[in-house]
């Protein structure tokens, strides 16, 4: 396992420059262990929900957590608002930093991580497989 300290800069779609990056370093599995930040605005989508719900206004990230694959991340944020109040769920394209995304990334090398559809869950689900 490796680990990488990652900022990412005001602008930046947090989903979208972590699967860039997963692609840029050529690597099939990774995780995402720990995030905080802020955001301008985020799309989350709740436990159960067909799609995202658009949170606008400035937003702390408390956590974020995943997995990064070439099928997709498969990542879990909490937010808080001005008001203190926190939402959390899956983090979907339209999460956009506001001040600063500080990141840690475990690359795992010797691993490759699939998607699957599984007929239990009725999701693509992860399938972790050591690299021969």
């Amino acid at each position: 396992m490796e680990a990488h300290a990652l900022r990412l800069n005001p602008g930046d779609d947090l989903r979208a420059a972590l699967d860039a990056l997963l692609a840029q370093r050529g690597a099939e599995a990774a995780f995402v262990v720990s995030g905080i930040g802020s955001l301008s605005g985020a799309r989350i989508r709740y436990a159960g929900a067909e799609t995202a719900t658009t949170l606008e206004g400035d937003l702390e990230i408390l956590t974020l957590s995943g997995t990064l694959s070439p099928d997709g991340a498969h990542l879990h944020i909490s937010v808080s608002d001005s008001a203190g109040q926190v939402r959390g769920g899956h983090v979907a394209p339209g999460c956009i930093v506001r001040t600063t995304a500080e990141i840690l990334i475990a690359w795992l090398p010797e691993w490759r991580f699939a998607r699957a559809h599984d007929p239990a869950t009725g999701f693509p689900e992860l399938v972790p497989r050591p690299k021969p």
